[in-house]
Parts: structure tokens; sequence; C-alpha cells
């Protein structure tokens, strides 16, 4: 067990005169005082550290990569350094850089965020050597909780149930199989350092462990430089609850309850709730003791997170691991509880008493957290990378937090995980906030890239999702339910129609006001009017669906539509307003009155009605030569199906390959994709190497010889 430094003393003080809030630490007879603190991470959680420490007077140093020069953090913070190219492991895992940078700034402690150093059992220790605070767990507790097989053995110890398995030191392939066989597939083979999902992969049979084997160990090595894993017997719908813990330097130990994050895709997380549903007071005392009892066991200081397996069915619970650092989710239990919790690790760090007792921390309400992140969830949830081109996000209240690190017109980078913003709402109970985070979901309007909102407001819909019946296999479970076939509704048609008209009327009246003359062709007796003719068509395509929409001019303003030549002619007048890149359009559609908001990018229309967002391509000659360029290819070539770096090329000029057979590794948002040949064929050129940074939809491999098979 780690052992307590020796008596860690701590002052609090305000100066009424600067009104700066002071940290003393007291630790082996030196005095240090916390008034600036290095946050070694980006995006939302740099910028969510910088708003508490700002709060309480506490300076803040930033640091960013070469493509995060004008991100939100670094604004945000009282000064910032860069640190190297974009690469994680040439700017943001630069411990040395980090190291010498909170030096040069005098800075007394250092913030490691969540993800990059965060659980990094070095960097801890540098940061000691350094005379640095860390703040975060000892380095032996983050050393013995991030080895998977070292924490199960310290769990099993403490009497913290855990799963059966192999933690074994023994990483040869002969004896992971024979491991394996003897626990029995289904099987999980996960990397025995950090989280996230990396690392982690199912086999469900035998022929299947060898391929799912070496890709956890790839991962593995690229996200944590560590390629063991080990083996857990597959537990079939398991729910995923975790316990939020805090302990200080006095070994005093509080849990602040349980989160739900059952919901997930490629093994991530995508919602959490807390508290859990269906749990009974008697479980929720059993899983907080169980997580108090992880935490002192290894000697723990700070804030950390005990992750369990929960039998949907007969909630029996097994310990999987601990993330020793503060949680994406930890707003939620901030919500339940009425707490900061980086103002307590702020606080624990400089040696000061935990500022509750577990008698006092009191469950209130129900909250979620939502991420909202840039990928494609009708396509197997590949990331997206690019320009957020148009960015609306939700009002903020006392019960609604958008914790984000991007605006408008920012790049989501390909070299970072995909997270736009993590959207936090709080209820009275678990159907208030719900409703609450649905009707906040609809308040996103996000254009230029593709994003899960749609997936999450359905998933709120989803009846199973509104009754707390969930599991880590929810989503495929669920799968035609949550992805219904989606038909676009004739008044979001007429909408982006009469849009696109209004637009049109509005740049004519630019150009007869800059051109200045009473002959303009835009001009008319009634005002600036566009001169058409009395009938037009708009051709729209949404998804592969053609849409065409004809259109009378009846009188100023008004018009008759009608779509694909179906049904009655229906009468839609409106007016529209520019704020900005927003068109706001007050429709009424046969007497119905409705507002929208548009955004127009390029030959797009995105329409975003009160139920979901609805992309509308204008169909023009340039734009049906793409489409049918990028079909053509579709069978006897490999593209990228995301943007990402080219990490391995696993095949040479001239050889065959068979349907399926890899071709390539994509690395994208800290995931490895393979890209598999589409058909039989030869390799005839590699247009790629590795290292390459590539586009969604870039050719990779072109193929000769191609055989069309099913």
């Amino acid at each position: 067990m780690y052992k307590q430094h020796l008596l860690i003393n701590n002052l609090v003080r305000k100066n009424l005169t600067s009104k700066r809030f002071e940290i003393i630490n007291i630790t082996r007879n030196k005095h240090t005082r916390i008034d600036k603190i290095l946050i070694a991470n980006r995006g939302e959680i740099a910028c969510r550290i910088t708003r508490t420490a700002r709060r309480l007077g506490v300076k803040t140093v930033g640091v960013f990569s070469e493509v995060d020069r004008d991100a939100m953090h670094v604004n945000l913070t009282d000064e910032a350094y860069c640190i190297g190219p974009a690469p994680s492991n040439q700017s943001y895992l630069r411990q040395d850089k980090i190291i010498s940078i909170a030096k040069q700034s005098k800075c007394q402690a250092i913030h490691p965020g969540y993800g990059f150093l965060s659980e990094n059992v070095e960097f801890a220790e540098l940061c000691q050597k350094s005379n640095i605070i860390f703040i975060g767990p000892p380095a032996q507790a983050i050393r013995d909780m991030g080895i998977k097989s070292t924490s199960k053995a310290i769990m099993s110890e403490a009497g913290v149930p855990i799963i059966e398995g192999y933690h074994g030191e023994d990483q040869s392939d002969e004896t992971l199989l024979a491991k394996a066989k003897v626990i029995g597939f289904p099987l999980m083979i996960k990397a025995v350092r950090g989280g996230g999902g990396k690392g982690m992969r199912i086999a469900l049979k035998e022929s299947e462990f060898h391929q799912a084997l070496e890709s956890a160990r790839t991962e593995s090595q690229k996200a944590f430089g560590d390629s063991a894993v080990l083996l857990e017997k597959y537990v079939a719908e398991p729910r995923h609850v975790e316990v939020q813990v805090f302990a200080d330097h006095y070994g005093n130990a509080v849990h602040l309850f349980e989160r739900d994050c059952s919901v997930q895709r490629r093994h991530q997380k995508i919602i959490e709730e807390a508290p859990a549903p269906g749990i009974s007071e008697e479980l929720r005392l059993e899983l907080g003791s169980a997580a108090v009892r992880a935490a002192k066991a290894v000697g723990y200081v700070g804030a950390g997170t005990v992750e369990f397996i929960l039998d949907r069915r007969t909630h029996n619970f097994h310990f999987m691991e601990m993330n020793t650092r503060l949680q994406v989710e930890h707003p939620i239990t901030e919500a339940i509880t009425g707490t900061d919790l980086v103002e307590w690790q702020l606080k624990v760090a400089a040696g000061e008493k935990l500022p509750m007792q577990q008698e006092d921390i009191q469950l209130r309400g129900h909250a979620f957290e939502a991420r909202i992140y840039a990928e494609e969830p009708r396509n197997n949830f590949l990331p997206g990378a690019g320009k957020l081109s148009y960015l609306v996000t939700p009002s903020v209240a006392d019960n609604v937090r958008v914790e984000t690190g991007v605006r408008q017109n920012d790049q989501v980078s390909v070299h970072y995980d995909p997270m736009i913003a993590k959207l936090v709402v709080w209820g009275q109970d678990r159907t208030s906030a719900l409703r609450i985070l649905h009707s906040k979901l609809s308040e996103y309007n996000i254009a230029g890239l593709e994003t899960n909102v749609e997936f999450l407001k359905d998933l709120c819909s989803n009846e199973k999702f509104q009754n707390g019946d969930v599991h880590t296999g929810f989503i495929e479970e669920n799968y035609e339910l949550l992805f219904p076939k989606l038909q676009v509704p004739s008044d979001v048609l007429a909408q982006g129609t009469l849009g696109l008209i209004l637009n049109e009327e509005l740049e004519a009246m630019k150009k007869s006001i800059e051109t200045d003359d009473p002959f303009s062709p835009f001009a008319t007796e009634t005002g600036v009017r566009v001169n058409h003719a009395l009938m037009r068509n708009f051709q729209f395509l949404v998804g592969e669906e053609k849409f065409v929409t004809d259109v009378q001019y009846v009188e100023p303003d008004v018009f008759m539509m009608r779509i694909n030549n179906l049904g009655p002619w229906r009468k839609v007048t409106g007016t529209m307003t520019i704020d900005g890149k927003t068109m706001k359009l007050n429709t009424e559609i046969d007497g119905v009155i409705q507002q929208v908001n548009i955004a127009k990018l390029d030959d797009q229309l995105v329409v975003f009605s009160k139920d979901r967002s609805w992309k509308l391509n204008a169909v023009a000659p340039n734009y049906i030569s793409k489409l049918g360029n990028n079909s053509a290819v579709a069978l006897g070539a490999a593209v990228s199906p995301i943007p990402g770096i080219v990490d391995k090329i696993l095949i040479k000029d001239g050889d065959n390959v068979n349907k399926g057979d890899p071709l390539l590794v994509i690395v994208a948002m800290k995931m490895e994709y393979i890209i598999k040949a589409s058909s039989d064929g030869e390799i005839d050129r590699i247009l790629c190497k590795i290292g390459d940074n590539v586009a969604k939809d870039k050719l990779l491999v072109k193929m000769k010889n191609v055989t069309a098979n099913d």
C-alpha cells in the first residue's frame, strides 16, 4: 500500500484586497503557495479547469500544439505556450517540454486533465522530482491501478469482487490462447494499461482470437506504449456502472454516488447519467462502499473513478478498473451533489482535507451528459474531422451546461478526439431530466461536419432507454429502432426551397444597392425582386434520394409548391432574415406557421426543423459529376472512409487479394481502422505511403483484373 508523505498541512486564504484565492501547501516543512497552475491538456477539459481556477483566483498557463494555436483553451488561459507539432507524441505527451514550461512560467502545480499524461506514472514522478505539485493521485496509486492485472490482485485482496480472467505476465500467443480456452468464448481482450476503449477487442470464438489479439496489441502500443493485454470472461449484456471517489492525504475517502455509462459504441461511452437507473439504495451503498475500499487499498489521493461490470439481470457486480484521474463525465456527479470536483482537486492537491464527509454528501435529482461527436452514426459511427462551418449551441441555465472547447469555424482535428462538446442537464427526476436533454439537443444546430446529435435525440425517444433498460450492447440490440428509415417531410423541402428563393432575392437586393442602378434587371415596380418566370423547379438530393420542388409564383411573397409531382399544390409564404450564417425563416404552409433556421454551405442547405436537421444538397452538374466519380472507383479501388493518417500498408503492387483481405490501416482520433478489399483482384498501384495525412474518400489503392462478387 502506498504510504503517505510526511505531514501535510494546508491553509486556505482569501486576499480581500486582490480578491485572489491562495492555496498554501506545506509539505516536508516547505511552504508552497499555489496561485498559478499549468494545464497539460487541450479542448473542453482545459477550458473547464480554467473556469474553476479563474473563479478561485488561480492563474492558468495553457499549452498548445501548432494546429491548436487559435483554440478556445489557448484564449481562455492567462498565458499559453506552443509545445510542438500536431501529433500528440510530439506535443501534449512531451513531458520534458511541459515541465520546462511550468518552471519557466513559475507554476507551482500541473493539472493533467484526462487523457494524455493524466495517468502516466513517469510524469507524476517527474513532477515530484521537479518540485512541482501533480494535481492527481500518488504515482504508486497510478502504477497499481494503471496496470489492470496488478489492480485486480489488489482489489481481490481488499474484498472487492473481480471477474474471472487471466492477468499474468506471460504474453506469448500460445499462453494467451491456452488461457482463453480455459476461460471460454466469447472473451474480452484488454490492454493492460489505459482505458477509453483503446486496445479492447472481443473474440466471439476461437478462430477470431489471433486477429483480435494482434489488433488489441497494436492499438495499445500506439495509445499507451505497452502492448501487454489481459483476458476476461465476457459478460453478456453487462451494465457499465462507475463510482466517483475522492480521498485526501489524511486517510479520508468518500464516494459521490454512481454513474451509468452503459450506452456505448466501439466500447466508448456516448451518454452517461447519474444516478444509475433501477439501482436500489442497498446496491448503491454496496457499490459506494466497494469503491471506497478500492481507493483506500492503494492509498489513493484526489479524484478517481472505480468502474464496475454490473450484471443486467442479477445486479451482481465485479471490479473492472480504476481511472486515476478526473473523468469526462464528472459534471453529472457535480450536478447531483452540488459540488465542483476541480475545486476539490485543487484543495486536496494542496494538502487540505476533503470539503465534505460522507454523511454530508446528499444525492439530489438526476443528471444526463450527452457527448456531441463529429462522427457518422449511420456509418458505424466513423469519426470525422474538418471545419465547424456552422454552430449554434443550446442556451445555458442553472440546470444546463455546455462543456466545449470549440467555436464556429474551428477545426475538429484528425489528431485528437472528435468530441465537439458535452451537453449536461439536471432535473428533479430522471423523466424530467431526459425531457430537458431532448429539448436542449434540439437547440443544437451544427453544419459542415456530420455529428451524432440526431442519433442522441432518437436515443432519448427510445422507449427502452426511457425506461432505463440499458446495457453495453444496447445500440446493437435496438439498431433498427435507433436508426429508422428517414422520410423527408414535404414541409422541410418547401422550407428549403423558400429559403433558396428568399436568399436569391436578398442577394439581388444587395447587387442593386451596390450598383446603385435604377435600371437594374433586378428592380421592379414593387421593389427589388429577381425577374423569375412564373414557374421554376428546384432539385435536391437527400442522401441518395432525389426530390424536385415545382414552384409557381402567384404574387409577391406568395408561392404554390408541389414535391415530386405528388399531392396537391400547397400555398407557401414567408419572410427571412440573415444573422451571420443563419437564415432565420418564418413560414406559413397551408395556414400553419413554423419557424426554422437554415444554414447555407455552398450547394448544401441544412434545415433545422423542430424534430431533426435535414441536409438538402442542391443538384448541379459538378455535384453529379463528383458523385459519379466516387461511385465509379468503389469496386476497383480502396478509399479512406475517414480523414486520418496511413499507419500500415499491408500489400504491395502486383499482389493478388481476395474480397475482405486487409489492405491498409488508417489511424484517426486515436483509433485504428482496417481498410479491406471490396472485391477480388490484383493490386495495380498504391497511391499513398505510411505517414500520409489523407482526407475522407481519398483514393488510396487502385486494383485491376477486378472480379465482382457478392
